[in-house]
């Protein structure tokens, strides 16, 4: 089969590939829909990855994040027009222990491996899981995003103690906002505390019990348990402050991601008896505990429609690259591209 992919060949620049796609028996073929920017896609894009990292691993097809519609299922698993997730961890052996997305043997698209700016994906049924009617293609566009949060928060919840009337979330980015939808729902006895830097994102937090900036923390506010959704250099001083406002005993989720290490207070974490949860990515696991929770909280899954900032049609590569740069402007929400190119 014919098959045309978008690749990014260098910094800012995208060029169309058309090659003949290996099908078998196991294969499902997919028209994605919409997709979703990711930071990581940026990096790419603008060339800010290490050049080692982008002689490594360019050319290839961005974005990680989307839907589609099946439009050939030679496994029988799904119907011709069922709008499925895509799930872009494609693991090459099983672990009885490590997860998926642990298993350095797995495929990530988007890093090393061409991501779903093609014409069609072609993927096994595993790796896809269907999404609910009710929910706007925009919004399904990042049910990948929300995976991992949604990822992050259960191997959180499994080691917190029981007192748990506090939790606190580090970053008013998307992160955050979707870390705090689904705590303030999986943890309905707990009060929610968000902190970040900027005023005007901290306002689309107005579900949870309160909002801090962090310039101006209240000396003596505890936290029982908390998640870091930073990233970057950031990540640093978020985690300072939850170790500094956490109680002892109390557990951290660590999920944002930083390109270069960190300095982090370790005599206070020994001091306090602190336990760390780092989380990275998702299974498929994951996509399907997340699209029960879409059911099951409908007014979390309409929270969701908040996140969504820019939206486009894509139909041809300057689409794309427009979009990609209306993005670096975007000062809230996801990116998020119809695509029909």
């Amino acid at each position: 089969m014919l098959n045309t992919v978008y690749r990014l060949t260098s910094p800012r620049q995208i060029e169309a590939v058309t090659f003949d796609e290996t099908i078998d028996e196991h294969s499902v073929i997919v028209r994605p829909t919409y997709l979703s920017i990711c930071h990581a896609d940026q990096r790419y894009f603008i060339g800010t990855r290490d050049k080692s990292v982008l002689r490594k691993k360019l050319p290839m097809a961005l974005i990680h994040e989307g839907i589609g519609e099946v439009v050939r299922d030679n496994t029988g698993t799904f119907e011709i027009g069922d709008r499925v997730g895509i799930v872009p961890n494609i693991p090459r052996e099983k672990d009885d222990i490590i997860s998926e997305n642990y298993l350095s043997s797995s495929q990530f698209r988007s890093s090393g491996f061409d991501g779903l700016m093609q014409e069609y994906v072609v993927t096994r049924p595993d790796r896809l899981v269907k999404i609910l009617d009710e929910i706007p293609g925009s919004v399904a566009a990042y049910t990948e995003m929300i995976s991992v949060a949604m990822h992050s928060i259960q191997k959180l919840s499994k080691i917190m103690n029981g007192h748990q009337e506090v939790i606190g979330i580090w970053g008013d980015g998307n992160l955050g906002y979707i870390s705090a939808n689904i705590a303030k729902s999986l943890f309905p006895e707990s009060k929610i505390y968000v902190f970040g830097k900027n005023e005007d994102k901290l306002n689309f937090f107005s579900f949870v019990d309160e909002t801090f900036i962090i310039d101006d923390i209240p000396e003596k506010l505890e936290v029982s348990h908390a998640i870091e959704a930073v990233g970057g250099k950031g990540s640093q001083y978020a985690l300072d402050q939850i170790i500094k406002h956490i109680k002892p005993m109390g557990s951290i989720a660590l999920m944002g991601v930083s390109e270069n290490p960190i300095e982090i207070n370790t005599r206070l974490i020994l001091e306090k008896g602190l336990n760390l949860s780092g989380s990275s990515r998702s299974s498929a696991k994951d996509f399907l505990s997340t699209i029960d929770f879409l059911s099951s909280y409908p007014i979390a899954k309409k929270r969701f429609e908040n996140l969504v900032g820019l939206q486009k049609t894509i139909k041809k590569i300057s689409d794309i690259n427009e979009f990609f740069e209306e993005d670096l402007a975007n000062t809230w929400g996801k990116s998020v591209m119809k695509w029909e190119i």
